[in-house]
């Protein structure tokens, strides 16, 4: 299968180009180019588009003839600032919109069959509603935010535009978690353990936020998965969370993950002060998101991740 990876050069990106080769696919990376770091690996066909530049992505796209376009575009910055989201996502929001959108129609008009576009599976409404269970883990019928704080209003109507356009392609959402391994901010260099070792990542209120996390490998693999497999139907659709076996309170994984980088015990903040630090998201981000459920993944794609908890995937990643 010839396959475009817009993103490929990203942090997922990065693992599923060598994946896709070595399982027998063809690989075309859409690179905006003018930068060397973007070659995404040697040996892989590249185009050349910005994805915002509907006329020069569709020539590219059809240079490329994909039977399968897989969307991984973002611009998020390296450090971020919670009180800033709207600034700091703009480019990524449009990317989640316009970009979709002209790269689903590049891809239609040059033949491919299947899309797959990566979303978040941690946008679930924290006050629940369908699609839980016990431990409160979302499944993928699970309400998005109803009310999310100011600061992410427009990078969730952005998300939701994306299914949107991904669901009336045809194609598959892959929701994925908090994403750690080489080139995040999870990473032993990565901004968030950088912050953990200068013990500046207090935990803030109770530490009540639930993360499912999602190592870049597994968010690779299930890339290549979703690609073929199929089911009664054809291929699979819709959207499917790809994320580990273990949901985690921040107050449990903030002080693991710090001993495993070598760095002291975090401290604690009241949330009305980290509020004027961090603003209402940052607050939220740390006290109220909700887990996710990956046994939809499991049953449709079968896929597995190679690290089923947190706590094996970090402890290969710092050297542990």
């Amino acid at each position: 299968m010839r396959v475009l990876v817009a993103g490929a050069t990203g942090v997922v990106g990065r693992q599923l180009v060598p994946l896709l080769t070595a399982t027998g696919h063809e690989v075309i990376a859409l690179s905006r180019g003018g930068r060397r770091q973007e070659d995404p690996a040697a040996g892989v066909e590249t185009v050349t588009a910005d994805a915002l530049d509907r006329e020069a992505l569709e020539a590219a796209v059809q240079k490329a003839r994909p039977d399968a376009v897989v969307h991984l575009l973002t611009a998020i910055p390296a450090e971020l600032d919670p009180r800033k989201m709207e600034e700091q996502f703009a480019l990524t929001n449009r990317l989640r919109t316009e970009g979709t959108r002209n790269l689903i129609a590049a891809a239609q008009a040059a033949g491919a069959t299947r899309i797959i576009t990566q979303g978040l599976a941690y946008a679930y409404d924290p006050d629940g509603g369908v699609g839980s269970h016990s431990a409160g883990a979302a499944n993928e019928d699970a309400p998005f935010w109803n009310e999310p704080p100011k600061q992410w209003r427009t990078s969730l109507e952005a998300l939701k535009d994306l299914e949107r356009q991904t669901a009336e392609a045809g194609g598959l959402v892959l929701r994925f978690g908090h994403l750690y391994g080489p080139g995040t901010a999870f990473a032993a260099d990565g901004s968030t353990i950088r912050q953990i070792k200068a013990h500046k990542m207090p935990i803030v209120g109770k530490g009540s936020a639930t993360f499912s996390f999602t190592h870049t490998h597994d968010a690779a693999t299930a890339v290549v998965a979703a690609l073929t497999r199929t089911s009664g139907a054809g291929p699979v659709t819709g959207a499917l969370n790809i994320v580990d076996d273990e949901p985690v309170l921040l107050r449990d994984w903030l002080p693991a993950v710090a001993e495993m980088a070598g760095a002291k015990k975090p401290g604690k903040a009241p949330a009305a002060l980290a509020r004027l630090a961090v603003g209402g998201w940052g607050v939220a981000f740390m006290t109220r998101l909700r887990g996710a459920d990956n046994a939809r993944a499991r049953l449709e794609l079968n896929w597995r991740p190679r690290y089923g908890s947190w706590r094996e995937g970090f402890a290969a990643e710092l050297g542990q």
